[in-house]
């Protein structure tokens, strides 16, 4: 399962706030057996979101999208996602119904626009804040700030999936540029994925789905490296 993740914020971008729901999605989806095969942050504009949205549905499995959830002028991520979509923004009937049983604040209480999604959209509960998620089509619309995105995110995992990878790691005190020759042979001799992370000495990432062939090519690198 090929998966795309978009990470909405002008924070993002200036560097004010620290991307970490991109990096912890990842690993969990990697731990699902999803592939993630793109990661974008794009701003708090509604054509932006709406063209990246359009463009990675159409590309992969599934997207998943974090971030502009809320009542305030620069959430917009819903808008996006609805006109990616051509889909009108619409007071929806289980958000309705979540508020009505589940949320302290009262309806009347509630911003204006906040029990809106995209017309037809699937409703993710918000467990540890107040603005719901969504799914339209194979677009996961999840919010921005951390404990509220994983909360949701335990909701919808069962969605992805794919074959386990096994990884092991080797370590190598040398410079990289010293096992370019030894990483060349190992991907000849195994069905792997090896990668190298120089940091202070080179950490080798062998990956694979077959857990004997990973275990097979980190002894024949421990062995050269």
């Amino acid at each position: 399962m090929d998966v795309a993740v978009v990470t909405v914020g002008d924070e993002l971008l200036v560097g004010e706030t620290e991307n970490t729901n991109a990096s912890w999605l990842g690993r969990r989806l990697a731990e699902r057996g999803a592939t993630v095969r793109r990661m974008l942050v794009v701003p708090d504009e509604q054509d932006v979101i709406a063209n990246s949205v359009a463009r990675y549905a159409d590309a992969f499995d599934a997207v998943v999208v974090t971030g502009g959830l809320g009542p305030t002028h620069d959430d917009v991520t819903l808008d996006g996602v609805a006109h990616a979509f051509d889909l009108e923004m619409v007071e929806h009937e289980d958000a309705v119904i979540w508020f009505d049983e589940h949320v302290e604040y009262s309806r009347q209480d509630l911003v204006s626009g906040t029990m809106k999604l995209p017309d037809g959209a699937s409703m993710i509960p918000n467990d540890e804040g107040v603005a719901p998620g969504a799914i339209v089509e194979n677009v996961y619309v999840l919010p921005g700030v951390p404990d509220e995105m994983r909360a949701m995110y335990e909701r919808i995992q069962e969605d992805f999936q794919g074959e386990q990878i096994t990884t092991e790691i080797v370590h190598s005190e040398g410079p990289e540029s010293a096992l370019i020759d030894v990483l060349n042979e190992a991907n000849e001799h195994f069905d792997v994925r090896v990668g190298s992370y120089p940091n202070d000495g080179v950490r080798l990432k062998i990956a694979a789905t077959d857990p004997d062939e990973v275990e097979r090519a980190a002894e024949w690198l421990r062995d050269r490296v």
